[in-house]
């Protein structure tokens, strides 16, 4: 399992749009993968369970993945999620 902690830049936050792009980002990754927020903690390859946490730019999550491709999908991930304009 690689686990890595980080800020959300991602304007405005994680909204219906920036959402869609992620778990498309996800999907292309045969690991499972998770998105926590606080003390919860939702798969981040579902829409809803990610637009159920109301993240929002310069908040901490932390993703997680656990599969053949984890670690490039947390590096993916995290820069969409670092970098993203």
């Amino acid at each position: 399992m690689v686990e890595k902690t980080l800020v959300v830049a991602v304007e405005p936050g994680l909204q219906a749009t920036v959402v869609s792009e992620f778990v498309q980002k996800a999907n292309h990754f045969s690991a499972e993968i998770f998105l926590e927020k606080g003390e919860r903690r939702v798969n981040a390859k579902s829409i809803m369970g990610l637009l159920s946490l109301a993240v929002a730019t310069g908040d901490t999550i932390t993703l997680l993945s656990d599969g053949d491709d984890d670690q490039a999908a947390i590096d993916t991930l995290a820069n969409f999620l670092s970098n993203h304009s």
